[in-house]
């Protein structure tokens, strides 16, 4: 007996569709660029804010929150078991004394100097399916659909 199949009119119907792949498109790709993050001994968030310090120097606690869109909360809780392993450490922010500066430590930039590399790789190897014009194309076109 086949199951009739649910129709909501051809534009949603591809709506639908489009929103699937797009889902299903994102979480594959996030568990393989994850795949080098992990196997450097970091959790996702762990290596976000390394990278960002790592690129960007030191920086405050709501400005990495901003740079690497996450909630305060979690990023006080990561910082605190990156400071714990000593790979980040806090600082008196010489413009104002009642903020901390969060710095990546030399062992935090040498265990990114590893991992970075891998990263860029594993990054490259996601995308390498993709010719240039379409990589273009596909940012023109996320970026159309995210209001930017």
């Amino acid at each position: 007996m086949d199951k009739e199949k649910n129709t909501y009119g051809e534009v949603v119907d591809l709506n639908l569709k489009a929103l699937i792949a797009l889902s299903r498109c994102t979480q594959n790709v996030h568990k393989r660029e994850y795949k080098t993050i992990k196997e450097g001994g970091l959790t996702v968030s762990q290596f976000a804010v390394l990278e960002i310090l790592y690129h960007k120097g030191d920086l405050r606690v709501c400005e990495i929150i901003d740079k690497i869109l996450s909630t305060g909360g979690n990023m006080t809780v990561v910082i605190d078991n990156l400071v714990k392993v000593n790979l980040v450490k806090r600082l008196t922010d010489p413009k104002d004394r009642r903020v901390n500066l969060i710095s990546i430590t030399e062992e935090g930039k040498t265990l990114m100097s590893g991992i970075f590399p891998k990263h860029l790789e594993n990054i490259n190897e996601i995308f390498s399916s993709l010719t240039i014009e379409e990589k273009k194309n596909l940012i023109v076109l996320l970026k159309k659909l995210s209001g930017v």
